[in-house]
């Protein structure tokens, strides 16, 4: 099958957790003191299609919101980023979610969840699913955390049935714990989901969660045993390694002055995407992806943070346009 040709296929279609973002604008505050907070959309799947969209590709995103201000705010600010929403729908009983996050650069950026009594986005329904977009979008993106809970689990091994393990399923291992009843729960997921898509993403702690592995190169090693196609391994400011099929890729980190490194990874994502689509070649491609979450490491905020294409070339030649 040809994916994301059609005058109907989506070239990325991501799928799962969304909300809205409570972001101090004073970095470096402690939380209880800070007085002033902008609204921002948040959660990985929205970014993600968010930054693919920044690069010209036509994005969507399979996910669900509450029937409250806040959901009708994250459909509005889809919209207004180029994201095609008609794929989320509204749950009548559960607020959207809000997540707050401290800013304390440059490493540490603790987040607070707000998705009781459950997350609108853990309940995508299988009988919900658009199996026919599913199936042509370029990109399939979804995420670890979408196994955490039912329906959502059914909905997306559903989806990943249909893909048949086809070119740029993507997962993305974005490890939350507090989504989990323990570690086991969530490696058991991780270890069965591999063998349904053809990319895997995640950090140190994610490809550990995964793989048991704790050296980077033998976690890259063992998730291609697995039968992934292509493996990257982010390790933040030691830059990204990928692994496939002709050996291993290593790119160095681009020097920024980080402000909020929370978005950084779904940044890297959307252009990994980009790069993936159009054919480049894996050292280029990681290369665009970690100039891309360097240059949202800068900023304050993670959707509206997303850069162009032009904005990350220009940070990969050293500009100094990257930060805010």
């Amino acid at each position: 099958m040809i994916r994301g040709t059609g005058d109907d296929a989506f070239e990325v279609l991501t799928m799962g957790r969304m909300g809205v973002d409570l972001y101090p604008l004073t970095p470096g505050v402690a939380l209880e003191e800070v007085g002033t907070f902008g609204r921002f959309l948040g959660g990985t799947a929205a970014n993600v299609a968010v930054a693919a969209a920044r690069h010209g590709r036509r994005s969507a995103i399979v996910s669900r919101v509450g029937d409250d201000p806040f959901g009708r705010f994250v459909h509005r600010a889809l919209q207004e980023l180029g994201v095609d929403d008609r794929f989320v729908s509204t749950v009548p009983g559960l607020p959207t979610p809000i997540t707050f996050c401290e800013m304390q650069p440059p490493d540490h950026f603790p987040l607070w969840f707000y998705r009781w009594p459950k997350a609108p986005d853990m309940e995508i329904r299988t009988d919900e699913l658009d199996l026919d977009a599913i199936c042509t979008a370029g990109v399939f993106w979804s995420t670890l955390s979408g196994l955490s809970q039912e329906p959502s689990r059914s909905a997306q091994l559903a989806a990943w049935e249909a893909r048949r393990r086809g070119p740029l399923t993507i997962l993305d291992l974005d490890y939350r714990p507090l989504f989990w009843p323990d570690p086991g729960s969530a490696s058991r997921a991780a270890g069965a989901a591999l063998d349904w898509v053809d990319v895997v993403v995640g950090n140190l702690e994610e490809v550990r969660v995964a793989t048991g592995e704790t050296d980077p190169r033998r976690a890259g090693s063992a998730l291609l045993e697995r039968g992934v196609g292509l493996a990257i391994v982010k390790l933040g400011p030691g830059g990204v390694l990928g692994f496939d099929s002709d050996g291993v890729v290593e790119v160095a980190p681009l020097a920024v002055t980080v402000v909020n490194g929370l978005g950084a990874g779904d940044g890297f994502g959307g252009a990994l995407c980009h790069g993936l689509l159009s054919g480049w070649p894996l050292d280029r491609t990681l290369r665009f992806a970690n100039a891309a979450g360097a240059v949202v490491a800068t900023r304050i905020e993670c959707s509206t943070a997303m850069p162009t294409t032009a904005e990350v070339e220009a940070a990969m030649e050293g500009h100094d346009d990257v930060g805010p």
